[in-house]
Order: C-alpha cells, then structure tokens, then sequence
C-alpha cells in the first residue's frame, strides 16, 4: 500500500476528482488503481479566494505497479509506503499471571492520562487500580453546572477534578505536536471511536469531540477497563504517598494512604493527576518527591462573534459545511522579551468558570461537537519562567493562586469574573457597558479595569499583542469584543522529573505522567503519555516478575 500526500483539490470536487489526482499523481492507468482510502484530511485557507483541501491517502496497487510507482517517486517525499500504524503491545500478562492485591499498579487520576494508563494496563492482562479524588462524569456534570449556574464551588468536583479531567469540559480537540513515530496517537483515536467518538475524528486533521460526547466516551471507556478486571474508585482522594528514603536521599515507593485512611500497598505508581492538583505537589515536595518550577502562561479569555473569525479566515467561503467553524493560532513576540499567543482555541463555544479552590477565579474555553454557539473564545497568554517567580519549586502555584484570588475580589466574591471590553482594554479605560458581543461566562461578569489583574509586564505585551493579531485575523482587535479574567491554568507550573524508565529520578517505583508532571498540554498529548508511561510499568512489572 502506498501513502500518497499533499493532494490538493477545490472545495466542490467531486470522489471522480479525487481518483483522478490519485491516478495523475501515480502517472497509472484507472484500470490499476485498485482502491483508495483517506487518511487525513485538511485544508488550506491562506487564499481565501480558493481554498483546498488537502489529502493523505493510502491507495492499493497491484505488487508489481506498486514497486514500479515506489521507484519511479523514490526521491519525492509525496509517494511513499504506507506507514504501520496498528499498535503493538510491548508486554503481554501469561493468564495465569500471579498478579496479589500488593502488586498491582496504581494510577492516581482519571483523566486522559490516567484512562489511557488504565486501559492499555488492562488489555496487557494486567489489572491496575485507579484512584480518582473526584467524582465519575455524570455526578461530576452535575457539580459543574452548579458553579456555572448557582455559584456553588465543589472544591473535589469540578471542571478540574473528576472522571475524564479537566479536557472532558472543553473543546475537546485531539490533535497535538507531540513527535509520535510509534503512531501512538492513532491508538488513542482508535480507543475514542471504538467508545462512541464519530470516526470522521480518525480523518480530520483537527479533530474535536465536544463536552456532551466525551461524557459519554469517558463512560464507555471505564466499562472497558472494569469488563478487563480493572478497579475504579471515585471520592478516593490520596492523602500521602509512602516513601522509604535512602542514606542518599534517594527512595522507593512502598504504597499510600487514602483520605479516608485505607493503606494501599504497591511498588508501581503512576502519578496521572492535573495541573490543578496542588495539594498534591505539595505533600510530594513535603514526602521528597524531586519536583522543579517550569514555564507556564497566564492571561485572559477574549471572545469575538464566530461570523468576525469566518470571514476573516475564510472569507466568501464562511459558513461552507466542508470548513466549519474557523479557528485560528496566533503568536507574537514582544517588545519587552515576553510572548503572546493564543492557546485552546474554541470555535463556536463558550468561555467557562474553571475554579477548583474556594476564592478564586479562573476561565476556560469549552465547545460542544457542533461548534454551533454565538462566540468564539480562546486563550490570549503571556509565557512566564520560573525567573518571573523565584522562590521554592511551588512558587508558580503560589502565584496562580494570588492571580486567582484577585480576580475573585475584582468580580465581585461570587465566582464572577472581571471582563473588560478590548476597545478600553487597548485604551486602558475601565469598561462600564457592553457592546455588541455578548459575553457567555457563567456566573457572570463585572466590568471593569483588567489592568491589575496580571503583572505590569504581561498587561504591557497584551496590549502590544492584540493590534499585530488584528492584521492576521481581521476583526481581532475589535473595540466590542471581550476580555475575561484570569487564564492561569493552561499548563502545569511544575515538572516532577523523570528518567528514561518513566520513574521519579529519585523515586523508585513513581511513574510520573501526563499534564499535571509537566510532560502533555491537551488531551491527545496526555493520552499518549499515558501509553507509554504504562508500558514501563507493564514490562517493570512482568520482567521483575
């Protein structure tokens, strides 16, 4: 089978017109080509008077035109063979495997990481125990729409804690930049489809779930790992990790104790929480756990009508079906050294509360699968470095939580959010009445003055930011559009280091993992450092074994 890329064909073609680019690119007869089939799909819109699509297929040939087509394209990178992309299990438990109570591995968190970790730990014939501090999905939704709805904060149930992590109230979108020569990501795709998500998720080259069909995914994919002998407890929060030091300092996991005081006792660890679990850094720090301070962003939510970002992406073409609602991803180096850029972008969606601490504020993007709401928000952050908060490894978190408690004074004590309008932002006068764009954070907003609720510097290039994106998506700096405070939480503040056996560097046994360690930003990328984090338990395990 060859891979054929970069076949580039107009919005309108037809399936004739495709067949027709396969066999022109081929340079074969129609009679040869034996059969087609899309791998990836995107488009191209820097023109927006004629914007393609562009496609990856895998296409069968007999053998020997096959060979004749590989020779013939041998020093072009548009024809080659078909990669492998199956996924092959590095271990395998023999069924009558010996695996006690005590040797079975933990997985702390539920979310992307932790679900991937679970499933691919099942299917190898082992059978891991999940801990997860907030609540399975259904219950967890309930929770969540009180905070959007009531005001009322779940502190272990909420947009950040519970099954299916923090991605499960977002856009949902699973691609990432990750380098992935195993494929893994197709694994994960493959898994989602496989639990309800639409196959077309394996095609698109940005492919999206929405909030309502993760919920359901999350479930299925829980049924999967139980149905494997998997153990999943929700409200099991972990209270303390069990270290036995070395004279070195050095140690060794030896097990944990629950919140509710049940000991748990194994040797294989995988530490899958979020970047929001803070108190869990800390008891680490406290238990020995080697964990260092690392670059993050903070910022805001803007928010501009989706019809302003289709026309300006796609021009005449705003509103085709084939492109649905259009994005953008924008990055601009500043005057002072910093750097803006957008970050989790979300379509047709909605900017909501993502507290997680009593008194505090933070905003996140969130889409459904339709992408069909009135606005379109993302993330417009300024990078940070641990420079920016010297001090100890938790300094980071230190300042998330003085950002956050600002903003919860300047919105007013109930979960509102301060918002200003860009217009007076760009202007630095203080927002007294809405415009024309309507802001969809729930509790609510307080308009204001946004420019005491980041550092001098991160306000500064901002400002300097938002004009220069104005000449990439025209409309970007429009005087209605909103700003919503604050974005603090859109990578973790902490890396817990690792070696190349996936294990603490001075923790035996602690598999550190997914976003909240420091090593995924975004649901694909957490999913695949699950998968690999569990294959070093899985071999640990068995060649010890």
């Amino acid at each position: 089978m060859l891979r054929l890329n970069e076949i580039k064909l107009p919005l309108d073609h037809t399936d004739d017109d495709l067949s027709t680019a396969i066999i022109d690119r081929l340079e074969i007869s129609p009679e040869e080509l034996i059969s087609f089939k899309v791998h990836k799909r995107s488009y191209d819109a820097r023109k927006k008077a004629e914007i393609l699509l562009i496609y990856q297929v895998d296409v069968t040939l007999d053998a020997a035109i096959e060979e004749r087509a590989l020779e013939k394209f041998a020093k072009r990178n548009s024809v080659m063979p078909s990669p492998d992309m199956d996924y092959h299990f590095v271990a395998q438990a023999p069924t009558d495997f010996p695996q006690k109570d005590q040797s079975r591995p933990v997985i702390i968190g539920f979310g992307p990481c932790g679900i991937l970790a679970a499933l691919v730990l099942a299917q190898m014939g082992l059978k891991p125990i999940i801990l997860e501090r907030g609540q399975a999905v259904k219950q967890r939704t309930k929770d969540t729409w009180d905070l959007w709805q009531k005001g009322k904060l779940n502190t272990e149930s909420n947009v950040q804690f519970g099954e299916g992590g923090a991605g499960t109230f977002s856009d949902g979108k699973l691609y990432s930049q990750v380098k992935d020569k195993r494929h893994l990501s197709r694994k994960v795709l493959h898994e989602f489809v496989k639990s309800g998500a639409p196959e077309e998720i394996l095609v698109n080259s940005k492919p999206h779930i929405g909030t309502f069909k993760l919920v359901q995914m999350v479930e299925n994919m829980r049924k999967q790992i139980i149905d494997l002998g998997g153990e999943i407890r929700f409200d099991s929060k972990v209270e303390t990790i069990e270290r036995e030091q070395h004279e070195n300092g050095d140690g060794k996991i030896t097990g944990l104790t629950l919140s509710s005081g049940e000991r748990l006792i194994s040797d294989h660890i995988i530490l899958a929480v979020g970047h929001s679990a803070r108190d869990t850094f800390q008891m680490l720090l406290d238990t020995g756990v080697y964990i260092e301070a690392k670059p993050f962003s903070i910022g805001f939510r803007i928010e501009h009508p989706q019809s302003v970002i289709d026309k300006a992406r796609f021009g005449a073409e705003a509103g085709n079906p084939i492109l649905g609602a259009a994005d953008y991803k924008l990055v601009h180096h500043c005057k002072n050294g910093r750097s803006v850029y957008s970050f989790c972008m979300c379509p047709g969606g909605t900017v909501v509360a993502a507290a997680s601490e009593d008194g505090g504020v933070v905003t996140n993007g969130m889409s459904q699968y339709s992408r069909n709401e009135r606005n379109a928000n993302a993330a417009i952050v300024v990078g940070i470095e641990p420079e920016d908060y010297p001090g100890h490894p938790l300094a980071g978190i230190d300042l998330q939580r003085q950002l956050e408690q600002a903003a919860f004074q300047l919105g007013g004590g109930e979960y509102q959010a301060p918002a200003q309008l860009v217009g007076d932002f760009l202007n630095n006068i203080p927002s007294t009445e809405l415009a024309s764009v309507e802001p969809s954070y729930k509790p609510g907003i307080a308009l204001g003055d946004l420019s005491s609720t980041l550092p001098e510097f991160a306000i500064d290039a901002i400002r300097e930011a938002i004009p220069i994106f104005d000449n990439k998506v025209k409309g970007f700096a429009m005087a209605d559009a909103i700003l919503t405070g604050v974005e603090t939480r859109s990578s973790s503040p902490i890396s817990i280091r690792r070696d190349k056996d996936f294990q603490s560097i001075n923790t035996q046994g602690l598999f550190p993992a997914g976003e909240g360690a420091g090593y995924a930003g975004g649901i694909l990328s957490a999913a695949i450092d699950g998968i690999k984090v569990a294959e070093a338990v899985a071999l640990s395990i068995l060649n010890n074994e």
